[in-house]
């Protein structure tokens, strides 16, 4: 597996291009992704959507026409690709798959699997590949996604946070912004976000 990240747009929200198999998945292709993810595919299967704040979405529709690839989405968040009330400008993004929670794909012998953690947004999700996880939104290094948006739920964050708490392996994490961290690393703090919110 081959993993090539660059931060986009002003909140410089991290844009993932997963190789693996000689497939290439585009994850959250944020603002001003379009062009840097034409350069760096070379067979893209897909485009993988954590969840659906503009940050992580913009470049969707861009892309799906010009790769002419199918665009998962959470189910939960399919809402969140049409408007946006931080971005009236958002472009507007249709999903070919409105993926159900804890959903798994195999792409030919890749398994991609949405590991639904709520909170954030109703959607929330990780996304797991091989020893991978590009955790969007929900679990950053030494930090949690925020929960006073609209459509955000502290009581759901607490429970997804439970649930994370009792992963019984250990892989790397992608975060949407910053760097990357491991499970077991923030599962220790877990509790205190637990507490906190």
């Amino acid at each position: 597996m081959h993993i090539k990240v660059k931060p986009m747009g002003d909140y410089q929200t991290n844009c993932y291009i997963v190789s693996v198999g000689g497939k290439d998945f585009i994850i959250d292709p944020g603002m001003g992704a379009t062009q840097w993810v034409m350069q760096n595919v070379t067979n893209p299967v897909a485009i993988l959507n954590t969840h659906g704040h503009f940050d992580h979405v913009w470049s969707n529709a861009e892309l799906q026409e010009k790769l002419k690839i199918p665009l998962y989405t959470p189910k939960a968040d399919v809402m969140l690709l049409q408007e946006s009330s931080w971005m009236p400008d958002l472009p507007p993004s249709k999903p070919d798959v409105e993926v159900e929670a804890n959903q798994e794909f195999d792409f030919d012998g890749v398994k991609v699997k949405f590991l639904h953690f709520p909170g954030h947004t109703p959607g929330c999700s990780m996304i797991e590949i091989g020893d991978a996880i590009f955790s969007g939104d929900f679990i950053f290094e030494r930090s949690i996604g925020r929960t006073d948006f609209p459509y955000s739920e502290p009581k759901e964050m607490r429970e997804s946070l439970r649930r994370f708490k009792e992963i019984p392996y250990d892989k790397t994490i992608y975060p949407g912004h910053g760097g990357t961290t491991t499970i077991k690393q923030e599962q220790q703090y877990s509790d205190y976000w637990i507490a906190n919110l």
